[in-house]
């Protein structure tokens, strides 16, 4: 894709200052919000307006630009207000961003992403598409086991959003869950209970922004940490939320949490379906998510195997020594089962037969 740099030009028709208006918002924060989710520049003068940028970004600011101008057209008499959610759809239905992410890996461009504390870069090819998926999709699901990065990265994704202002907040959330441990028996309040949960993202954020602007930015809502249990009821506008440890959801948590995803959010889900601690029989909301969800476009799922962990080498072997091992295990309880299915097949065709038997030697009531 050309890294060129084009301008473009168009005079709104018919020019009309309360049109206008409501096509650029109160101190043009919608013309902002365009510029910093495609990466161009727009300037007007009354209705003339210019448009600089890459040419595919800036030919779908123009046409969106012309569209919302087409929705701002009086009905009975009333201007109608152009919102930010329509400008997020606006920008999801032109596809640009997924054109551009896609065509930048396809190219063997470099994807990474850049925070104060330096640029971080993926891994492993898993790792690169996983990061454009985390552009190019309102849900995201990183699963695999613990070392390949899919939680560090979500970070780093959610991190990236909030400098480019292309979300207001970062939500953290995660089962209450662990080991057999709930929150109620945990000492503290609410927020020295669910931390401990927390710590791998805490972690990440403090590296990527620092311990004392983590700290404001808490402290001002703009990054959130909640169990998954506080999420009932809440519809989450322009925030990159992130559910970790999701193996441990329900299946009902799991629907109420993607069903709380509002206009301009992202939500990332991760989890290791091989490290499930919920009660026996409970089923893992990840795994049917992965079931349920697979078919739906506008969701992403990316699986990690042993050879995208990150962390000590002696890692990577560790995992593929488990996974060998519950694959072997697997297969001898297939056998075990089959075995068993073998053997009540045979015992109920031999009762049947020799229920047929009785029942062909006993006496007719006329002899």
């Amino acid at each position: 894709m050309s890294n060129k740099i084009v301008t473009l030009e168009i005079n709104l028709e018919p020019s009309d200052n309360r049109r206008l208006s409501s096509l650029c918002g109160p101190f043009d924060d919608n013309i902002k919000h365009l510029e910093r989710r495609l990466g161009v520049e727009i300037n007007h003068r009354s209705n003339f307006f210019t448009i600089v940028g890459k040419p595919h970004t800036t030919a779908a600011a123009l046409d969106i630009i012309k569209s919302l101008y087409v929705d701002t057209a009086p009905v009975r008499g009333q201007f109608p207000d152009i919102e930010p959610d329509q400008i997020h759809l606006a920008v999801k239905e032109s596809g640009v961003l997924e054109q551009t992410a896609e065509s930048e890996l396809a190219h063997g461009k470099e994807v990474f992403i850049r925070t104060k504390k330096g640029i971080i870069k993926p891994r492993t090819p898993n790792q690169g598409q996983y990061l454009v998926n985390m552009v190019t999709h309102d849900i995201s699901f990183g699963i695999g086991p613990a070392g390949t990065g899919k939680t560090y990265l979500a970070v780093a994704a959610a991190v990236d959003a909030l400098e480019r202002q292309e979300i207001r907040r970062i939500l953290l959330t995660r089962p209450a869950v662990e080991a057999g441990e709930k929150l109620g028996f945990l000492p503290g309040d609410l927020s020295q209970k669910v931390d401990p949960y927390l710590r791998p993202l805490y972690d990440a954020l403090f590296e990527m922004l620092g311990f004392e602007r983590v700290e404001k930015l808490i402290e001002r809502n703009v990054i959130e940490v909640a169990p998954l249990a506080y999420m009932r009821g809440r519809t989450l506008n322009d925030a990159f939320i992130i559910l970790d440890e999701s193996q441990n959801t329900t299946v009902e948590q799991m629907k109420m949490f993607l069903t709380r995803i509002g206009f301009n959010s992202r939500a990332v889900i991760t989890g290791d379906v091989t490290q499930i601690d919920l009660p026996r029989g409970a089923k893992s909301g990840l795994r049917h998510a992965v079931e349920v969800l697979s078919d739906v476009d506008e969701i992403s799922f990316n699986f990690f195997q042993a050879d995208d962990v990150v962390r000590h080498p002696v890692v990577a072997r560790i995992v593929n020594a488990y996974e060998k091992w519950e694959s072997e295990d697997q297969k001898a309880r297939k056998e075990i089962e089959r075995r068993r299915r073998e053997e009540y097949d045979a015992v109920k065709a031999n009762n049947s037969a020799a229920n047929n038997g009785t029942t062909n030697t006993t006496p007719s009531a006329g002899e």
